[in-house]
This record gives structure tokens, sequence and C-alpha cells, in this order.
């Protein structure tokens, strides 16, 4: 990265101590995220801008790695650490903690990529007994200073000394209560002197020390915890959750304070550029008066709309607004801004591209084209295959909801993060994560939310909360984990130690009972709410058009993102299908093709007894007799499929499972033979199908008797498939259809297995085309599942027109899994002590499978050249699996056909940037 040719960052061979490890706010800019942290590199730039940001300084996450792999803090830090400070207290015109005036700083963390409320923060640093006497006197308000100290005191003793928060919670509640007032702003100073002695008095009882008294400790404490926070439980899980790499560490903010809690005319707030939940332009945020910026992303008092404060405040409302403006057409996109108001003086505390739901990622990519701000190739770094997928979802159905059908509205809140979420009302973490890998759906319903509900949020189906606004931590989260939420709901009343909600008439909502929530409205069903088909499934269905009356604007701007991503890709997209009605659908939803049909599931249903017939057959005749049955019936399913897929590609897979799938089960084979002899019943047929079951036996199938060694083992197999689809493409052809049948023969592990098949099909092939005096140009290839197939891939390619690469028992057979077994045995585990980052059945593991795959690609190539390249396993509907496919070079990507929209946005993607994006 360009950024990592500064001079200043640590090179192979480079020393700790040449490190430049400190950054000052003026030196830096946003290109440096790596560096510095996207909060550090953002504030770098706004200062850059001749924004109002207040003074300070960044330390990289240079030294944040040093100190995690060392345990210690690189020894140059506090000396730079220490010059920093020393100019910004010259700077200020006063020191830190000084007694008579003090400087007070914060120190926030800042990782490249946005982790909201997941790391520490720490505010008011250098208050003491000594210089909140001295601040008080500044600002001319006793209130103010205490109510700033016992800040400091809170979020150092929780987040850097490790105190239960509650203790303070609680503290500060009884507080209230035996002041009778319920938010903390009516608080006087004498009371706040009070808390202060309390809180002082809890970090003695359970640290065993004082509130430490020198603001130099206090800082360098505060830094250590930062660095220490990028381990902690909750960051270890939100990076696995939105796949962030765990080793990059974070930036550390050192920033002079500026003063929300200060009065009427001061105040904090949060401020996107658009709105967040649905990509229109507008005022859209929180302010809160007379608050520190903590108060509004926790969510613990509700906040008015950034609207009101061009009644409170004109001067700094008309400001912000500009500034809005000139972040958004400089960073090219949606912004989010945290400021705060001192005394009437607007400060920016940060900004960032910000976090937004998956509709209004595709609105505002396509306003930014319209505006002539990005071109179509970057609109289509600013969505992804993971968005477009939430948006296929289904939705609640309105006039259910209105029309009553057992459902009644008991409330509505802010739609914070669209969507819509049905399940049992649980009121905390652990409960959701328990019931929910019980298979129970569930709704976290909370007051607020905090960074220790990570888990519970990520389990839960939806979070509901009284308290809070679109900024606020269940918001940010949520719309981050593409979560359906709803904040803000006032008029429900949560107890969460009770387990229960009281909604408005007095009924209440026990732990259990099933409640709807609707992200999109902010309404809130006692009750289960019907879903119907989201209205971006219906366009891809053909049943909306995007510029039809009853389209919406998200149907149009999905479909000028895939219109773009169809023109950039070099991706062709395939569906997995194994009859007409799926290949229709998948035809509409785009599909250039069949790339995988899987013939086993053609032999279901009322087909299993001739398979057992053929299974069971003794002689030649009775399985020439079986094969004979099922031709007709193989050859009807392919005319169909030929028909529904006119002019496209349809690679069949010859049958591939081991054939005791096809019996039932040895178990109850065994009861219904033993009761039939019990009974002394005739049981002729059971018995010789027990019979086969034991002899088809295997001790692991995934390994034995299937693929192309059934073709081998059971004469006249895979030539009446070939038959068949030979049939099939001639009789479509005499119709004037343009059938483009591939053959994949499956499992081969070296080329003579394919050679023996492909000789056989030639001959079968040749024979149809004379019966019919019908040219067939039936392509035959294989699929590569086995690693010595990839390690072989020249010689295989010597008798293969295409290469389809089955990444799901590749994936098996390179990491030695059985999926059924170790999925739900050790896999969690595994996920958990981060040896994997993410299933590699879910995501191409690019260093094992992935490199025998790019090398099986390359060697078949080399024998080859036209040799057509192809992935039909899961991987291929994975949207970082298709950058990776895209980058090895196959021609095509095969996925089910609900998943084709997202292949085909990712090919588009991947073309457009090959190496990825860091846009989050």
């Amino acid at each position: 990265m360009s950024e990592n040719k500064d001079p200043h960052v640590a090179q192979s061979g480079t020393s700790v101590e040449s490190v430049k490890f400190v950054y000052d706010f003026t030196e830096g800019n946003k290109d440096l995220k790596d560096l510095l942290g996207g909060k550090g590199a953002n504030l770098a730039e706004m200062t850059n801008l001749g924004l109002p940001v207040p003074p300070g300084f960044t330390i990289t996450t240079e030294a944040c790695k040093v100190y995690l792999d060392s345990g210690e803090e690189p020894a140059a830090l506090r000396d730079e650490v220490s010059a920093h400070l020393e100019a910004l207290e010259q700077r200020m015109g006063k020191k830190l903690g000084q007694a008579d005036d003090p400087l007070l700083v914060s120190v926030r963390s800042g990782a490249k990529f946005s982790m909201p409320g997941m790391m520490d923060t720490v505010l008011n640093i250098g208050l003491s007994d000594t210089s909140v006497q001295g601040l008080a006197r500044q600002a001319g308000d006793d209130r103010f200073a205490w109510d700033s100290y016992r800040r400091l005191i809170q979020m150092f003793g929780k987040t850097v000394l490790g105190v239960d928060g509650e203790l303070f919670e609680d503290a500060l509640e009884a507080a209230k209560a035996a002041k009778k007032v319920t938010v903390d702003t009516e608080l006087e100073a004498a009371d706040l002197k009070k808390l202060v002695t309390k809180f002082k008095k809890i970090v003695k009882s359970e640290c065993g020390r004082d509130f430490p008294q020198d603001p130099r400790e206090q800082m360098d404490l505060a830094i250590k915890a930062v660095f220490d926070s990028w381990n902690g439980d909750r960051a270890k899980l939100y990076r696995r959750q939105e796949r962030i790499p765990h080793d990059l560490g974070t930036a550390v903010n050192v920033c002079s304070m500026v003063f929300g809690n200060l009065g009427p005319d001061s105040g904090t707030g949060v401020a996107f550029t658009r709105d967040p939940a649905s990509g229109h332009q507008g005022v859209y945020g929180d302010y809160l008066q007379n608050a520190q910026g903590e108060d509004v992303v926790a969510g613990i008092r509700n906040t008015v709309p950034l609207a009101e404060l061009e009644r409170i405040d004109k001067k700094s409302y008309d400001q912000l607004m500009q500034i809005m403006e000139t972040l958004e057409n400089h960073y090219k996109d949606l912004c989010d801004i945290e400021f705060t108001i001192e005394r009437g003086r607007l400060w920016m505390l940060q900004t960032r591209v910000g976090k937004r739901t998956a509709g209004a990622a595709f609105r505002i990519a396509t306003q930014l084209v319209d505006q002539g701000l990005i071109d179509e190739a970057e609109a289509l770094t600013r969505v992804n295959g993971a968005q477009l997928a939430q948006l296929m979802f289904p939705r609640f159905d309105d006039g259910y909801a209105r029309g009553g059908g057992g459902v009644e509205q008991v409330g509505r809140g802010i739609a914070a993060s669209p969507g819509a979420a049905v399940g049992k009302a649980v009121f905390d973490s652990y409960t959701a994560v328990k019931w929910s890998r019980s298979g129970e759906k569930v709704i976290l319903i909370r007051r607020e939310t905090n960074p220790d509900d990570l888990d519970g949020m990520i389990a839960a189906e939806g979070i509901l909360t009284s308290r809070g606004g679109k900024t606020s931590h269940a918001a940010v989260v949520a719309r981050g984990m593409g979560k359906t939420c709803v904040c803000g709901a006032e008029e429900l009343e949560v107890d969460t130690k009770r387990r229960r909600m009281t909604v408005p008439g007095g009924h209440v909502v026990e732990e259990g009972d099933v409640v709807s929530i609707d992200g999109s409205s902010g309404k809130v069903y006692l009750g289960e709410v019907p879903v119907v088909p989201s209205p971006v499934v219906e366009y891809f269905e053909g049943r909306m058009h995007p510029g039809a009356d009853d389209a919406d604007e998200l149907v149009e701007a999905v479909h000028r993102m895939m219109a773009f991503a169809d023109r950039k890709r070099r991706l062709r997209v395939r569906a997995n299908a194994d009859n007409a009605e799926d290949a229709l659908r998948a035809r509409r939803f785009g599909a250039q093709g069949i790339g995988l049909c899987r013939t086993e599931h053609m032999f279901l249903g009322d087909r299993r007894e001739l398979v057992e017939r053929l299974i069971l057959a003794d002689t030649q005749e009775e399985r020439e007799e079986s094969l004979k049955a099922l031709l007709p019936l193989q050859k009807k399913d392919f005319v169909e499929l030929f028909e529904a897929m006119d002019g496209l590609p349809v690679t069949i897979r010859l049958l591939d499972p081991p054939l005791h799938e096809f019996l039932p089960d040895i178990t109850e084979l065994s009861v219904r033979v033993a009761l039939a002899e019990s009974r002394q019943e005739p049981h002729e047929n059971e018995l010789r199908l027990l019979q086969a079951v034991h002899r088809l036996h295997e001790q692991n199938p995934m390994l034995g008797l299937r693929g192309v060694r059934l073709g081998l083992v059971i004469p006249g197999l895979f030539t009446m498939q070939v038959r068949a689809i030979a049939e099939a493409a001639a009789e479509r052809r005499n119709a004037k259809g343009d059938p483009r049948a591939e053959i994949m023969i499956p499992l081969v592990g070296t080329v003579q297995e394919l050679e023996i098949v492909r000789e056989e099909a030639d001959k079968v092939i040749a024979e149809v085309e004379e019966a019919t005096g019908t040219r067939l140009r039936l392509a035959i290839g294989t699929m590569i599942e086995l690693p010595r197939a990839a390690l072989t891939a020249g010689q295989i390619a010597e008798a293969a027109e295409f290469f389809s690469f089955g990444t799901n028992d590749l994936t098996q057979t390179v990491w030695g899994f059985s999926r059924d077994d170790v999925e739900a045995s050790f896999f969690t585990a595994y996920l958990e002590k981060g040896i994997f980052g993410v299933s590699p059945f879910e995501t191409i593991d690019k260093d094992g499978v992935g490199s025998l795959v790019k090398s099986a690609a390359k060697a078949g190539r080399a024998t080859r050249p036209d040799l057509k390249l192809g992935v039909c396993g899961e991987h291929g509907g994975d949207p970082e699996s298709v950058h990776f496919f895209h980058e090895v070079g196959l021609d095509y990507v095969s996925c089910s056909p609900f998943r084709i929209p997202v292949a085909r946005l990712e090919a588009g993607r991947a073309a457009v940037t090959a190496a990825g994006s860091d846009h989050r």
C-alpha cells in the first residue's frame, strides 16, 4: 500500500527504534488509515481542510502491534508522546491537569475499519481532586466541572481499571432517586460532588487502589487500555462477524477536550450527510444539549432530531451544514460526523465514510453517479453482494399487519435498520445466544444496548430498544451487520431485571412471547406478522419493472447497479439447477446457462423403485431392463431442461452419489424384516433390499463407490444417461431448438478413468447422431474435486474439453473433513479460536483449496489453451470467492438460482477492483 512507503513506517529489516510512532493531526491525511487508523487519518484530513478540529496527535497502529506482540510499549514511544504532549500544551497555553487551568484530553481508539463501540474511549483525562477546582473556576460552573470529573472516573474505572460498569450506573441511579429526578442533567453540583466521592470509593473497593491523581499516569494507562481493547472479547467477536483481519491493531487518538456539557449553549451530536437508513438526502442525525459525545452514542438519553439545532443554535447549525456539504463532496460519499458545540462554538471530533443499510447503499451509489461525483466503476465498489442478498429477504405483509389477523401493533420507534424480524422476546444477550443455539428465533429487547451485548445482537433476528436514536449503539451496529433494528420506542417500558416489557394499555410481554419488528417503519407488533417477497425479488422474477408506476426507487437503483455490473464483468454466471422450473427461475434471475445439473435428483420420488431394481438386478438382462425403463424418463427431464435453457449451455453431471443412498435406511429396513419374520409374513423383497444395503454399505461413502467409479463398475449406467442426453438434444434440435449440452464426468482422479468413460460416451453419441440424422456437438469434461485431479490437471485436460471445480468436495478432501460431521462438532471452536476467519465451506480457502484451483487452471490451459473453466460448488455464489475466481481466470461461476444476482454483482465488482476494496 502507498502509505507503507512512508519512511517512518516499519519496513522489513527496519529497527523499531527508527520508526515514528506519533503523528500530529497536521501531519497525516485520509489515505494513511493503515497507519493512523480511520479516526486519526480523518481527523488529519479535516485539519488539512481547515475545519475546526481540536488539536491533538495520533499514536500509530505500528505502536499497537509492537505492544501486542511483545507485551510492552516501544521504548521510543514515551518520549515521542511527551514531545507531542508538550507541543500540544504550548499550543493550548496550559498543561495537562494544571491545577488552576487544566488541559484535558480524550483518549480514543481508532482502527483502520470502523468498529463502533467495540474498543475503548476515555474522556476528560487530566482531572483530579485539585484540577477539578481549577476547571470549575475557569468555566465559572461548578456543576460542569464535577459532572466532567464523575464521567472521567466512571469511564476510566470501567474501561481502564476493569470495574463493573453497573456499579457506577447503580450509584448514579441512586443519586437521581435521592434527588427525585429522572435525568442526570437535573443533578446539581453538590450531588455530583457526592457522586464523585462514591465513584472513588467504588474504584478503591474494586481495584484495591485509589483513582490515579497524576494526569500523565491517567493518560498512559488509558493508552494501554486502548491497545488492550483490540484483543477484547467484543472486539474479536465483531472482527470475526465483519471479517476484519486480526493483525491490523488500533491507533490511539489523544485530542484536546472540548465540552458539550457546559450548559444549554453547549451540546453534542452525530450527523449524517444523507439518511443512513434510506439513502435519502436531507438533514439526518441526533443532537443532545448539555451532554458529552458518549451520551448520544450510548442512547442513555433520548436525543432531538438534528434539524432542531437550527432553532437551538442557528449559527452553529448553518456552519455544520456547510461543513457537511464540504465533507461529502470531498469524500464523495455519505459521511458520518461527530461534533460538539462548546458555548456556541462548533468543533468537529470525527468523520468517516458512514455505515449504511443495504437499501441506502444502492440508492446513494446511483445518486452520486447522477451528481457526477463518481463513475459507474466506483459505484460498484460502494455496494456488495451481501447487501443485495439482504434486499432480497422477505418483508412484512402490510395488509395483514393493518388488518389484525391475530397481531396487534403495540408501539412504534425509530426505523434504525430495515428488515422484517419475528422471534421470541428475550431481554439479555446470554439468553439470546442460548435460545438461538437451540434453534429458536429471538428478538433482543433492551432499554439500550452497549458493546457487551454484541454476541446477543449477532444471535438475534432483530433488536428492539426503548431508548436511543438513529446514531445509538444499537442502530449503528445493527446497520453494519444488516440486522433489523427499531430504536427509541419510548412508549414501551422495558424491565430487563424482571424479563418483561409493558406496552401501552398495560399488557405485559413476557420472555418467550412472540413479537415482530419492522425496521423499515419502526412498528412493533405482538404476535407473528406474515412476510411477503421483497420488491427486489419481484423485480428479478420479472413481475416488477423498474420504470413501472408501482416500482419504488430502490428497485430502480438495484436495476441500474445490476446493469453497471453486467457491463463491467468478465465472469459469466450460471445456475445449479436440476429441473425446468429451477432453470426458468434462474434464467429470469440472469443465469447464462446451467453449470451443474445433478442427475441423481432425477432418480427420487416414484423413480426410486426403478433404481432399486437396478441395484438388485442379478443378471445382465434384469439390469438392462431397469436401465431401459429409466432412459425415457431421463430423456424427458433433459428435453424440458434444454427447452428452458434454449441457446445456453447446460452442464449435466452423470450420477455421482453412492447407490446405497437410493435404498431405505438400514435400521428401518432391519426392523421391517424382523417384524415380518415374527409375524410370518412374506418379506422376500425387503430381505433382498436388506442384503443389498449390507453389500453396498461403506465405512466412508464419500470416498467409496461413487462418481466415475460407478460408471466403470456398473455396466450401462453412464451410457444410459449419455444416450438420454444425446436423444434429448437431437429432439430439441429437430424441433428448431438450440440445445447446448455439456456432459460432466464426476470424481475423476486419473486421466485413464476419464478416457474410458469418454470413449464409451463418444460411441453412444455417434450412434444417436446416425439414428436421428442430427449433428450433435456435445462437450465432455470433468469435475475437479479431488486433490490428485488438481495435481494432474495437465494430463486430464488431454481428455477433457472443460473443467468444473467441485469446490465442496475439493474442500473436504484437501482438509480431510467430512463436512456433515465437522460443522456440528468442532467448527464453532475453530472459528472462536481464530483458526478459521470464516468456514472454508462458505468462502474459498485461498491458500489451500484456492492454490489447487489456480495451479490446475494453469496446467489445464497449458495442455488445452481453449479449455473452459468454471466452478459449481457453493463458493460460486459467495462474494469473496467470486473475486478469487475472477483473479484466477475462470470463465464462469455457478450457484443456486437465488444467489445469481449476488454473483452477477460481485463479478462486476471483481472486474473493476481485482484487488478488492477497503470501502466499508
